[in-house]
C-alpha cells in the first residue's frame, strides 16, 4: 500500500518518532513501542522492499532495548538489596503521586515508595537512603538504555529515508 502523499507520511512518521522518543523521558505513552510502530506505518506505506528491512532492523533495536533496560538495572538493583516488590509498591505511590501533587508527583511519590518500603524493610534510616539513591540510579539507568535504542531507532529510519527516499 502506499499513501498519496509520501512526504505527509514522512512527517507523521517523523512526529510520531519524536513523541515517541518524548514518551521515553516522560513516560505518558509507551515511547519505545511508538517508535517502532511509526517505522512499521512507514514500512507498510513504501513502496520500496528495503522499508522492511528498516522495519525490522528497528524491531531487532526495541526487542534488544526493552531485553537490555531491564536486565541490567535489574541486577544492580538486587546486588544492592532492592526488591522487586520495593519497585512496583513505589510505582502504585508514583501514581498516587501523579493525583495528589500536580507534575511533580509522580516523581515524590515513587521516590518516597522506595524509602518508606525499605525504610520498614530494614529499620535504618541511613540504609533505606542508600536503597533509594541505588534504584533511583537503576531508574535512570533503564531510562537511558531505553533513550538510546530509541534513537538508534530513529537514527535507522533516517538512514532508511536517505537510502530509499521518502515514498
Amino acid at each position: 500500500m502506499s499513501f498519496a502523499d509520501p512526504v505527509s507520511l514522512t512527517i507523521v512518521t517523523g512526529l510520531l518518532m519524536v513523541v515517541g522518543l518524548v514518551g521515553i523521558v516522560v513516560p505518558v505513552v509507551p515511547g519505545l513501542l511508538l517508535t517502532v510502530a511509526a517505522t512499521l506505518l512507514w514500512a507498510y506505506a513504501h513502496p520500496a522492499p528495503g522499508a522492511w528491512v528498516v522495519f525490522w532492523v528497528a524491531v531487532v533495536l526495541y526487542a534488544a532495548g526493552v531485553v537490555t533496560q531491564y536486565l541490567l538495572p535489574g541486577r544492580k538493583m538486587r546486588r544492592e538489596g532492592v526488591g522487586t516488590s520495593t519497585m512496583l509498591l513505589a510505582v502504585l505511590l508514583g501514581i498516587v503521586g501523579f493525583f495528589v501533587i500536580p507534575v511533580v508527583g509522580a516523581l515524590v511519590g515513587f521516590v518516597l515508595g522506595i524509602f518508606l518500603v525499605e525504610l520498614t524493610r530494614r529499620q535504618d534510616r541511613s540504609a533505606a537512603w542508600t536503597s533509594t539513591k541505588a534504584a533511583l540510579v537503576a531508574v535512570l539507568h533503564s531510562m537511558g538504555i531505553e533513550l538510546l535504542a530509541g534513537l538508534a531507532i530513529l537514527l535507522t529510519w533516517i538512514i532508511g529515508l536517505i537510502v530509499l527516499g521518502p515514498g
